[in-house]
């Protein structure tokens, strides 16, 4: 099974994957690991990424994952994934995939981005982020109002999943 975990910048993704991980014994990947630089330099700068930029890592996502479910392997990817086409091109109409949008207010998530260290997404994109945003119908949702243990185990029940 691969779990994609999907939401806007500050919204837990990384944090909340690592905390699957463990619980899991899985591996965890996180998709801003696969931005071409020319991306990671944009986002640097303060400024949005659109479709063209994403197009590229999208594409490496998809075999990546295509590759993950030929081999049986399981995982947990935090990806944005904010809109519906990007979704689409990350296996979400295979059953082993399933999709877990962590969803916050605005005000929740800029405290959050505001406090963190050492990330190239900054604060200033927040809007554009929530701009983009196409909120899924389809998968779990969950909201990030409480605490890392109470999100993780939400996901696990939600998922019929046990910890190892």
């Amino acid at each position: 099974m691969i779990i994609i975990l999907m939401g806007v910048s500050g919204s837990g993704k990384t944090l909340v994957g690592q905390k699957l991980e463990t619980a899991l014994g899985w591996t965890f990947y996180d998709a801003d690991n696969f931005h071409p630089a020319t991306n990671i330099a944009k986002m640097q700068q303060g400024i949005p990424l659109d479709d063209v930029d994403r197009a590229p890592w999208l594409a490496i996502l998809n075999q990546e994952i295509a590759q993950w479910l030929q081999a049986g392997h399981s995982s947990v990817l935090a990806c944005s994934a904010l809109k519906s086409r990007y979704r689409e091109q990350l296996h979400l109409s295979h059953p082993q995939v399933k999709l877990v949008y962590l969803h916050g207010s605005q005000s929740l998530i800029l405290q959050r981005l505001q406090q963190r260290q050492g990330h190239f997404m900054g604060s200033d994109l927040l809007q554009s982020q929530f701009d983009s945003l196409e909120e899924p119908t389809e998968g779990v949702r969950i909201e990030i109002d409480q605490g890392l243990d109470a999100i993780a185990t939400q996901i696990l029940t939600r998922l019929n999943l046990k910890s190892i």
